[in-house]
């Protein structure tokens, strides 16, 4: 029988969230998830305006993270370019269209949000390798 071990910094290093947090209804459903999923415990919100800005210690703070997860509402990927423009590459991300959900024709519902939780939570999880 093979043992498994558990492969992840996750106990140390902090697993970053980052959303969009735009002004459309996909927009809110990303805030909202992220702001759920660190209530839960399961990663950290995380600003994206202070990586937009090169803010030393966000940026520090990223650099060292365990996981790193961008939460975009739209095909735009604002999340997503915003991290990779600092110099980010290695992260996760959710994309809000590709769960169904597109702007202007998704009103926020506790079960969209919950949707998108489930998503992220997904990337976040420690890896377990055989």
């Amino acid at each position: 029988m093979d043992e498994q071990t558990t492969n992840c910094a996750c106990d140390g290093a902090p697993r970053l969230i980052f959303a969009c947090s735009g002004s459309s209804d996909v927009g809110a459903i990303a805030d909202r998830a992220a702001r759920a999923l660190t209530r839960e415990g399961v990663g950290r919100m995380y600003c994206l305006a202070g990586i937009g800005g090169r803010v030393s210690g966000i940026m520090k703070t990223t650099e060292a993270a365990a996981k790193v997860v961008a939460i975009d509402g739209c095909p735009l990927d604002c999340a997503r370019h915003t991290l990779m423009q600092a110099g980010f590459c290695a992260f996760e991300h959710v994309r809000l269209a590709d769960l169904g959900l597109a702007k202007g024709s998704s009103p926020v519902t506790d079960e969209r949000i919950a949707l998108v939780v489930s998503r992220a939570r997904e990337l976040l999880a420690c890896v377990v390798t055989p």
